[in-house]
Parts: structure tokens; C-alpha cells; sequence
């Protein structure tokens, strides 16, 4: 899987590499960011994870391109299949965005709204516990472009889920039910006397799709990442945009689903909200 993934990540670095030539502007960055609080479904302890990340933004003639992998680590608490070290976690998001403005040569503008895109990608993923997750998820729908100072896009998105869950005696695949997914994008500078800061963070809320591996109804499912980042390669180096470090935040509630109470089972389920501080650090060239 690994050697996979690595050919993988090297096609596209190469893909990235000849898109930036092409684009109007481009961003690219390696990401850090640490938390000790993590969770796990059916998993009782907290989990330290470690994650690296590829960043890649561009914008060209008719809108733009979003690419980010997250390579995810985590100590003994969250076991590889056989146990013995932490899970490592590939995790792929892809998206683009035709903006309509650009595309019929046409003023979308209205209120604070500044243009309507088309957005459409996908995200893959893959683990390696007992579970062994594979997930492939797509996903389509309008956003709003706000004018901002940086960036806010508010996107509502169909999305279609299909995964794996190899743990117990019968390795599954699922295909989910439709789903909607309401989504919320930004990267706001500002200054606060002397330093130079961004907000930025991003919103997931899905519907249910339908029932999970154990024939189980899902529940709605929220996550948040967000960081609050300075500038210190402007400080340092009187570089902007070169060096980032910053404090962040992520909560996810009924991770993949699950939740509290289910038809079969009045008990509390273990592992499905995580609430924990981060970390974090980029690196942008």
C-alpha cells in the first residue's frame, strides 16, 4: 500500500508541477499539525496523531483547482492491523471549481456574493487497521463566493459514498445512500498590531446515508478544522507567506455516522466525537 501510494503522491507532485506553470497564480505548502486527543469508533482511549500534509491551490482562466493529501499517523491507541505500531492513514481531497463569472463572461454578483461556482471532486482514502477503509466519496454541487479578504466559500454538495469494513468475520463493501453535504471554506488575514495572522478552517455537515456496515441507520455528521496561524516568516524573515505556525482546533461529531444511540444498541458508542486542540505548522513555496 505504501509503495502504492508513494508512486501515487509522485504523480501528483508532477500533475501539480506542470498545473502551476499553466495557472494565474498558485500556492503550494507542507503541513504539519499534532493532537494528543483524537478518537476512534469503538475505541475508548484518546489517540496521538501525527499528521503531514500536501497543500496545493491554483487559479486559472475559469476557476480553480483545490489538492490536499494528509498523511496521518497515530501512536498504539490506534493499532495497525496486528498491532504492534500506530495506524498510518492516506487521506486524498480533490476539488475544482468552475466559477460561472469567469466561464459565460457574465456579472453573478449580488450582495456580499462576488461569484457562483460549479464545484466537483472527490476524496479517497485509505488505513491500515482491522477496519481497512477504503473510501471513495463524490461529490457536485453550486458555491457562493463571498468578497472577502482572502477567502469564504459556502458550497451545498450532492455526495456519494462507498467504503469497506474488513473487521469481523465477513469483509464488507458499502455503496451509501445520497447524501447532502453543506460546506464552508475560508482563509481570512488580518493584523493585530504588529502581527500578521489568518483564520482559516473549513465546515463539513452531512446528512445520514442510509444504513451502515451492521445494517444500522447513520446520523448527521459534523466536522470542523480550523487554525488561527501567524505569519512568522514575515516576522523573521520579512518573507510573507513563507513560514506559518499557529494553535488550531478540530471537533468531529458522529464520525462516519455513528452516533449515540442506534435500533440495536442503547448504549453509548465509544469514539465517534472528537474534541482536541492542535499543533500546527506550513511551509509554502
Amino acid at each position: 500500500m505504501h509503495k502504492k501510494t508513494a508512486v501515487s503522491l509522485a504523480a501528483t507532485l508532477a500533475c501539480l508541477a506542470g498545473q502551476a506553470q499553466a495557472a494565474d497564480w498558485s500556492d503550494t505548502f507542507i503541513g504539519y499539525r499534532y493532537g494528543e486527543e483524537f478518537r476512534e469508533p469503538n475505541n475508548t482511549r484518546d489517540v496521538t496523531k501525527s499528521v503531514l500534509q500536501l497543500g496545493h491551490v491554483s487559479g486559472y482562466a475559469l476557476g480553480q483547482n483545490f489538492f490536499n493529501l494528509d498523511v496521518l499517523q497515530s501512536d498504539r491507541n490506534d493499532p495497525a492491523q496486528g498491532g504492534g505500531t500506530g495506524a498510518t492513514e492516506f487521506y486524498l481531497t480533490y476539488r475544482h471549481q468552475l466559477q460561472l463569472g469567469k466561464a459565460l463572461s457574465k456579472d453573478f454578483s449580488f450582495g456580499p456574493v462576488k461569484d457562483v461556482a460549479l464545484t466537483a471532486g472527490f476524496d479517497l482514502n485509505t488505513k491500515d487497521t482491522a477496519v481497512a477503509p477504503r473510501k471513495r466519496f463524490l461529490a457536485i454541487g453550486p458555491t457562493l463566493k463571498f468578497n472577502v479578504p482572502g477567502f469564504l466559500d459556502v458550497s451545498l454538495l450532492a455526495a456519494q459514498e462507498s467504503n469497506h469494513n474488513g473487521f469481523g468475520t465477513v469483509s464488507k463493501n458499502v455503496n451509501f445512500d445520497t447524501q447532502l453535504m453543506f460546506n464552508v471554506a475560508w482563509g481570512i488575514p488580518f493584523q493585530a498590531g504588529p502581527l500578521p495572522l489568518k483564520f482559516q478552517g473549513f465546515l463539513n455537515y452531512l446528512t445520514e446515508k442510509g444504513k451502515d456496515y451492521n445494517g444500522v441507520n447513520t446520523a448527521p455528521e459534523t466536522l470542523m478544522r480550523t487554525s488561527l496561524m501567524l505569519d512568522a516568516g514575515q516576522l523573521a524573515f520579512n518573507r510573507k507567506n513563507l513560514l506559518w505556525v499557529g494553535v488550531g482546533y478540530e471537533y468531529w461529531n458522529n464520525k462516519f455516522g455513528y452516533h449515540d444511540r442506534s435500533a440495536t444498541n442503547s448504549a453509548p458508542k465509544d469514539g465517534i466525537r472528537t474534541t482536541t486542540p492542535t499543533l500546527q505548522a506550513e511551509l509554502h513555496f
